[in-house]
C-alpha cells in the first residue's frame, strides 16, 4: 500500500457520540477513510463481510456480544480479517485484546498522536504483508501445466480445526488462501487452518489438481464452476462449494487458460 492509497476503516461502538468523535479524528488523518459505522456486533459483522475494510476500530463493552468476542470470531473464521484497534474507556482489557491479535489498544478519550501512531502500525503491517506475499509469489513455481487427471488427488493434507488435527482429501478442496505464514483451506462445507504456507502446499502436491491463480490463492481445477471476465482483461474464478469470486493475476492467466484449454 502506498502513501496515496487510503486505508478503509470501520468504527464500531454502541455509543453514537463516541463513534462520531472517532470518525471526526480519523477524518483529519491523511490516508485513511471511514467507510462504515456500526453500533452493535451484529451490524459490525455484516459491515466487515461486505466492506473489505483494512482496519476496524472496535469498542469492547457493547450490549450482547463484546468486542473481544467479535475479535475471537474473526480470528477463527475469517480467512483474511482486517486489523483491529480497540478503543475503550477501560485499560484492564489490554492483555486480552493482544491475545486476539489486536494491532493497538487506545484508551478513551483518544489522544490524536496515539491515534496517528496506531494508524501507522496498520499501514506498516499491510505493507509488510504485501512484501511477504510478493516474495512468496516470486519464489513459487510459475511454469508448467497441472492437469487434474495427472495428479495424486487421493492424497490428503493435514489441517487444524477446533484444536484437532484432521486430514482433508485434495479432491474435497475448493480453494486455498494464504494468510501470513499459514493457509486457510476451504471446502464446500467448512474452512480449516494449515500451518503450511501456500508455497509449501503447492510444492508438496505438485501434480495434483491444485493450481495457483494468484499469489494468495490455489484453486482446485477439478472443482471450477466458471471463469468470469469482469472487464479490462481481468479474470475471476468461481468454484463448486463457494460463492467467492477469486481473482486471477495477469501473470497466471495464460497458464490457467492453457490448463483449461480456453
Amino acid at each position: 500500500m502506498n502513501a496515496h492509497t487510503d486505508l478503509r476503516a470501520l468504527v464500531i461502538d454502541d455509543e453514537l457520540p463516541a463513534r462520531s468523535e472517532l470518525a471526526f479524528l480519523l477524518d483529519d488523518i491523511k490516508g485513511i477513510t471511514v467507510v462504515g459505522e456500526a453500533g452493535n456486533v451484529r451490524d459490525a459483522v455484516a459491515l466487515i463481510k461486505k466492506s473489505s475494510a483494512d482496519v476496524v476500530f472496535l469498542d469492547i463493552n457493547m450490549p450482547g456480544i463484546t468486542g473481544i468476542q467479535l475479535a475471537e470470531g474473526l480470528k477463527s473464521s475469517h480467512p483474511n480479517p482486517p486489523a483491529l484497534i480497540f478503543v475503550t474507556a477501560h485499560s484492564q482489557y489490554a492483555v486480552k485484546a493482544f491475545e486476539v491479535d489486536a494491532t493497538d489498544y487506545l484508551v478513551k478519550p483518544v489522544d490524536m498522536d496515539r491515534l496517528c501512531a496506531a494508524v501507522e502500525k496498520v499501514r506498516q503491517k499491510i505493507n509488510q504483508q504485501k512484501s511477504e506475499d510478493a516474495a512468496r509469489e516470486e519464489s513459487a513455481c510459475d511454469t508448467g501445466q497441472i492437469q487434474a487427471e495427472d495428479g495424486n488427488d487421493n492424497a490428503r493434507i493435514m489441517v487444524t480445526k477446533g484444536g484437532k488435527k484432521l486430514f482433508i482429501p485434495i479432491r474435497d478442496i475448493c480453494y486455498i488462501m494464504a494468510r501470513d505464514d499459514y493457509s486457510y483451506i476451504v471446502t464446500a462445507t467448512d474452512r480449516y487452518l494449515s500451518t503450511k504456507t501456500l508455497v509449501k502446499i503447492e510444492a508438496q502436491f505438485e501434480g495434483s489438481s491444485l493450481f495457483r491463480i494468484h499469489r494468495r490463492y490455489l484453486i482446485n481445477l477439478a472443482n471450477i464452476r466458471s471463469v468470469n471476465s469482469p472487464g479490462g482483461g481481468a479474470l475471476t474464478i468461481t468454484v463448486d462449494g463457494s460463492d467467492e469470486d477469486l481473482p486471477v493475476s495477469r501473470r497466471r492467466a495464460p497458464a490457467l487458460k492453457q490448463a483449461l484449454e480456453l
